[in-house]
């Protein structure tokens, strides 16, 4: 939306004039607390008493595929997550209002400085919460609110692998993309489909549950919230698994403690790696934030899983 673009005050004015209209009540106070590829986001007090988070998109829609998420989301799973209060559109905004969620993502730093059995309490907690999506189940893949393909990898390679792969490429044409890296991800994409498990079920992901989206308390280290959905579909529980190590997910122990507690191939290191290289690439698409610093983690991780096979 253009109004993105601009000064964030004028977003803000917006924003106080939405909220007095589906809530009658008036904003107190309002900052601005994050930003991202898909908008927004600002954290409002009301006349009420009520805390609100309010994310504005940049494009119309987002605000109602969000709030869906949320709500199969938060229905099914023990984890707090925000509420849908209202969803909002116009020519010049869509806006998703949620009860805010207290306390740091654990993209934080200072996480990093807790001690192991904190972490591995932290990391139970969470997978806990995780694995109860992944107790839900579909018989096809894909969107949430009508998946149509009857296999997995059918999904991923029509929706995902080969769009992305072809983008590459005109990135590579255009000298924006190693030809090194694509070659790489061609080879891996053409031993994924080798190697390739169809899973026995789709089960339902969160789509983007890295440690930016997960929310605790900074010094308790207690588990608060799960935040920011992307993408949550009907799925390859794999699919869900390699956000758990990207950013330093790895000092959490959050993959290996799902691991600990579900069997899985013993191909999934690779499955998930790949997906995860193959993820991040796609941010350059415009699909994500791209931060080369992690999208070489995770051609590395890949790299490393490549050797074994």
């Amino acid at each position: 939306m253009e109004i993105l673009k601009s000064d964030n005050s004028f977003l803000i004015a917006a924003l106080k004039n939405i909220v007095s209209e589906e809530l009658n009540v008036t904003v107190n106070t309002i900052n601005f607390i994050a930003g991202g590829s898909n908008g927004k986001v600002f954290k409002a007090e009301t006349s009420d008493g009520s805390v609100l988070a309010l994310k504005a998109y940049r494009e119309q829609g987002n605000q109602l595929r969000e709030a869906a998420q949320l709500r199969i989301l938060s229905a099914n799973t023990a984890v707090p997550m925000p509420e849908v209060v209202f969803t909002h559109a116009d020519a010049q905004t869509a806006v998703l209002a949620m009860t805010f969620i207290d306390g740091h993502n654990v993209l934080n730093p200072a996480f990093l400085l807790k001690s192991k059995a904190q972490k591995q309490r932290f990391a139970a907690d969470v997978i806990n919460g995780m694995s109860m999506w992944h107790e839900l189940s579909s018989k096809k893949f894909g969107a949430l609110d009508n998946p149509q393909y009857g296999t997995w990898l059918e999904y991923y390679i029509k929706e995902k692998q080969e769009p992305w792969l072809k983008a590459l490429e005109a990135l590579n044409k255009k000298g924006k993309f190693s030809s090194k890296r694509l070659d790489l991800l061609y080879r891996a994409s053409e031993l994924f489909e080798r190697v390739y498990t169809e899973p026995e079920k789709a089960v339902l992901i969160h789509g983007d549950l890295n440690i930016m989206n997960i929310m605790a308390d900074i010094k308790t280290f207690e588990l608060n919230g799960f935040i920011d959905p992307m993408g949550s579909m009907w799925a390859d529980r794999e699919y869900d698994l390699f956000q758990l190590m990207n950013m330093w997910g790895n000092s959490f122990y959050l993959y290996e403690t799902y691991k600990s507690k579900h069997s899985l191939p013993k191909e999934s290191d690779f499955r998930v790696a790949y997906y995860g290289a193959m993820n991040e690439a796609s941010c350059r698409l415009g699909s994500g934030i791209h931060i080369p610093v992690w999208e070489e983690l995770c051609i590395m991780r890949l790299e490393k899983q490549m050797k074994i096979f």
